[in-house]
């Protein structure tokens, strides 16, 4: 199968800022899974609190998966004004972020 047709991990990882109230963080989380739902293109989407087992996190306390149909489809979704209402909204909370896309890998 074509590499740029294959399903894509969209992980976000962020650092909320220091006096962010878990209310806010719990509102944009909710307008977050709103969002997701109008966009056809993803196949899953999960979000979780890092719980900090092995204490290598560094600061990184929330993460988002979104699984995708294809590359394109990130691209198209990345470009889209959904992605920008959310981006607006999380980007005065966060200290620092990270975003990896990947294609899921099947074991040898």
């Amino acid at each position: 199968m074509e590499e740029s047709k294959r399903e894509v991990n969209h992980r976000l990882l962020i650092k909320f800022k220091e006096g962010v109230t878990e209310e806010k963080i719990e509102e944009c989380i909710k307008q977050f899974c709103k969002t997701v739902d109008l966009i056809p293109s993803i196949m899953d989407f999960q979000w979780g609190k890092g719980m900090g087992i092995v204490n290598l996190n560094q600061g990184f306390t929330h993460i988002f998966e979104l699984t995708f149909e294809s590359a394109e489809a990130v691209v198209a979704y990345i470009s889209s004004p959904l992605h920008s209402e959310i981006a607006s909204l999380l980007e005065p909370l966060m200290e620092k972020f990270v975003v990896i896309d990947f294609q899921p890998q099947k074991l040898y």
